[in-house]
């Protein structure tokens, strides 16, 4: 053989070489920056790592949607589950982001779903839902979930949680209460821009992380007093009457008052989820570690209430509607005594919540 077959042969060579590292050396989409590593996988690996969607259980009605079903928005879009309840304040300072998730995105191919599950009787009431939700802006769909049959399909346990279900129907990311909103926006942006993908689309998925108005982030850190409940199925904080007794029970004002410990004063008839003034001139006590106070509670003929701090009068609430009120609003954290005068029976309380 020649000289010049052999240095063709040899140049050859090199240029399979060469052209065989640069393809071993490409980074595959699922190592790439800015798209999930999800995106890449195949339904098989998905469904080895993740849980199938649930579909929409006996749903009790429909608000800015007349039905739906998560079914069919399988293979076309990505879906945001929101477990809330309108009364429940951890919800509500979540709500900011839920609406500009839903004004961004919709349009990129995201479908965000409400799925209202009631803590109390009076939140399965379709008109109260539906007053909340108009509160809120909430524009996107929301279904009632009365029976808790949505709820325990994805075996859910806190309000509010979110399922972010990917274009295949797979629950690729989930998120426990408040916080975690860079994280859960970012896990929406992989998944549409799996979508794009999937779907042959050219359309820019935004980047940005949103910031809304009106956003009340608390520090969990120094809040200090837990969730107390006025009815008997969940009133272990009662401190001068009978705990998880239902009835009319007669309080007097207490001689010492301990920290996270309810007091009611006057005659108050307790049933299982809350404990209504029977009595004018009836008042509640507690001393309280926190920076705001949130009170859920109605009445039938409405009842203005004073609220004291520390022996100050700061507001009078006029409380009617079954929703959740703000009672005190300070400007930092710490112990102090809260007081609630109510000169006319029939203030109903169901739970105080703080912040």
């Amino acid at each position: 053989m020649d000289s010049k077959k052999i240095a063709l042969i040899i140049i050859t060579l090199l240029i399979v070489g060469v052209i065989f590292y640069l393809e071993s050396q490409k980074v595959s989409p699922q190592e790439g920056a800015g798209i999930a590593k999800v995106a890449c996988l195949s339904n098989s690996q998905k469904e080895s790592k993740f849980d199938c969607y649930e579909e929409i259980s006996t749903p009790d009605g429909f608000i800015n949607v007349e039905s739906l079903e998560i079914g069919d928005l399988i293979g076309q879009k990505v879906v945001l589950v929101d477990f809330w309840t309108y009364s429940c304040i951890n919800c509500q300072r979540t709500q900011p982001y839920l609406n500009a998730w839903y004004e961004k995105y919709n349009d990129q191919g995201l479908k965000i779903i409400g799925i209202h599950t009631p803590e109390f009787e009076f939140e399965k009431k379709y008109e109260n839902v539906l007053a909340a939700a108009k509160s809120a802006g909430i524009e996107y769909p929301v279904i009632l979930d009365n029976d808790f049959s949505t709820w325990r399909a994805y075996k859910n346990r806190y309000w509010p949680r979110k399922y972010l279900i990917d274009i295949d129907g797979y629950i690729i990311y989930d998120h426990i209460g408040e916080g975690g909103y860079e994280e859960t926006e970012r896990k929406i942006q992989e998944a549409l821009e799996e979508r794009k993908e999937v779907l042959k689309m050219e359309d820019e998925i935004s980047k940005d992380i949103a910031t809304p108005k009106g956003v009340i982030t608390p520090d969990s850190s120094k809040v200090r007093s837990p969730e107390v409940y006025f009815g008997a199925a969940r009133n272990e904080y009662l401190a001068n009457g009978q705990s998880g007794a239902t009835g009319v029970q007669s309080f007097t004002t207490p001689r010492e008052i301990s920290p996270n410990a309810l007091y009611l004063v006057g005659d108050w008839d307790i049933n299982s989820e809350s404990a209504r003034s029977a009595s004018n001139n009836s008042k509640i006590i507690f001393y309280y570690n926190a920076k705001n106070v949130y009170m859920v509670a109605s009445s039938e003929k409405g009842v203005s209430v004073n609220i004291l701090n520390d022996g100050e009068v700061v507001k009078t609430v006029t409380v009617k509607n079954e929703t959740l009120y703000p009672i005190i609003e300070n400007s930092d954290y710490g112990g102090q005594l809260l007081e609630i005068e109510i000169p006319e029976a029939g203030l109903e309380v169901f739970t105080f919540t703080f912040g």
